[in-house]
């Protein structure tokens, strides 16, 4: 098979070398990929955004599958346009994407089949907002409907930072026309679980659970990211937990969807909150998180093209999809400064020091070739991600893996997978 994966990031990068195992693939590209990706598939110089093209090029390569990796062109309906063009494509429609495009969409879902969430309000007035905030309870959440790549969503403490924030999201639209409508939401305490999910339309099967790291600065301080780190299982998510999960959230979600005429097929991603009061939906993604994939797709025992078609098959009840008993964890190696500012450009070396390592991976996320070099490309360059018989072996060789690496703005979190020692 010719497969086309789209995207650019840690998680696609994860995508390819999964694909690459499949004794069914023949040929991977990736559009646009990064400097990494390169190794198992041949980039392409096609955005992620860019529709037409992509279509273009699928049928000039009589593709076989394509499979999507990111938000923005779920959300905007790439996974239509490939299936108006006859195309076989791995990912939600538009109407179903719109479980993670819009949170006031997907708040008002759970609302609506008693799915386990927080309490909230959607506001698209921010005057009406205000109004609301002056009698709520502190700390509060606010969150940009739309896709902010993970940082629309604003923890504050009191009412002026409120304030202060609604201005952020809905006035000076930081967050761009994410911030149109916003929701407020009750903060809710507890440990942050991952679960994401293979979905047919109709079955849900879960994977493996795994825990992020969303704040740029150990202890959970600083700005929110697009994630500092993951590790996979999760010690807080308990069978008891995941039987309810199965009962009251998952397979519910895809069942609503369905009612909807909106049914759900490719990767759903439950961000849950372990609260006193049980399990509770933070957030949907409509495709594998990034750095979760990261931790998840080297634990599957599965091929990942056999379940991808059992998926797209409607045949996903047929699949017992299994995972190593072991643990990984994934520490992503960053450009200091970032979520804000930061350098790009700068050589990178001792890529070298993974070959032939069993259980230790380098996946590339902001990286592109310049000559022969691998540079710098954004703020979150690369994953390094390591398995281990257990999650304190995966995190010391995860940190250990991470000293390979070296280039000049290099900045990461030391604390990722901590939670274990308090397991």
């Amino acid at each position: 098979m010719k497969i086309l994966i789209v995207g650019g990031g840690g998680r696609e990068h994860a995508i390819a070398w999964s694909v690459a195992k499949s004794p069914k693939t023949d040929k991977i590209y990736c559009a646009p990929g990064n400097g990494g990706i390169g190794e198992y598939a041949e980039c392409v110089d096609i955005g992620a955004m860019e529709f037409d093209k992509l279509v273009a090029f699928a049928k000039e390569k009589a593709i076989d599958l394509t499979i999507i990796g990111m938000d923005d062109p779920l959300a905007g309906g790439i996974v239509d346009e490939f299936e108006k063009a006859g195309l076989k494509v791995f990912g939600p429609r538009k109407n179903a994407a719109i479980i993670e495009g819009s949170k006031a969409f997907s708040k008002d879902l759970m609302k609506k089949y008693n799915i386990p969430t927080a309490a909230y309000e959607n506001f698209d007035d921010p005057a009406e907002a205000l109004k609301y905030l002056e009698s709520a309870q502190f700390p509060i959440v606010l969150k940009a409907d739309g896709l902010a790549l993970g940082k629309g969503v604003l923890i504050c403490q009191t009412l002026q930072e409120a304030k202060d924030g609604v201005k952020t999201i809905m006035e000076d639209k930081k967050f761009g026309d994410a911030g149109n409508t916003m929701v407020i939401e009750e903060f809710m305490t507890g440990r942050e679980v991952s679960v994401l999910a293979f979905v047919d339309g109709k079955t849900v099967k879960t994977m493996t659970s795994a825990q992020d790291h969303k704040r740029a600065k150990d202890g959970d301080q600083g700005l929110n990211t697009g994630g500092m780190g993951t590790f996979s299982p999760s010690p807080f998510y308990t069978p008891e937990i995941d039987d309810f999960c199965q009962k009251k959230i998952f397979q519910p979600t895809v069942d609503a969807m369905a009612k909807e005429g909106r049914p759900f097929t490719g990767i759903l991603f439950f961000g849950l909150m372990l609260t006193e009061n049980g399990p509770k939906v933070l957030e949907y993604n409509a495709r594998f998180g990034d750095p979760e994939a990261q931790v998840v797709l080297p634990r599957m025992e599965n091929d990942i093209i056999d379940v991808i078609e059992a998926c797209l098959e409607g045949r996903l009840a047929d699949v017992d999809l299994t995972f190593e008993d072991n643990a990984a964890v994934c520490v992503v190696l960053a450009s200091e400064g970032y979520p804000q500012a930061y350098e790009k450009g700068i050589p990178m070396h001792g890529f070298e020091r993974f070959k032939g390592k069993d259980g230790y991976y380098c996946f590339h996320a902001g990286t592109k070739l310049d000559g022969d070099a691998i540079v710098t490309n954004g703020g979150r360059v690369l994953g390094i991600t390591a398995k281990g018989k257990d999650l304190k072996e995966a995190r010391k060789n995860a940190y250990e893996a991470t000293e390979w690496i070296e280039f000049a703005n290099k900045y990461m979190r030391n604390d990722i997978g901590k939670a274990i020692d308090e397991a």
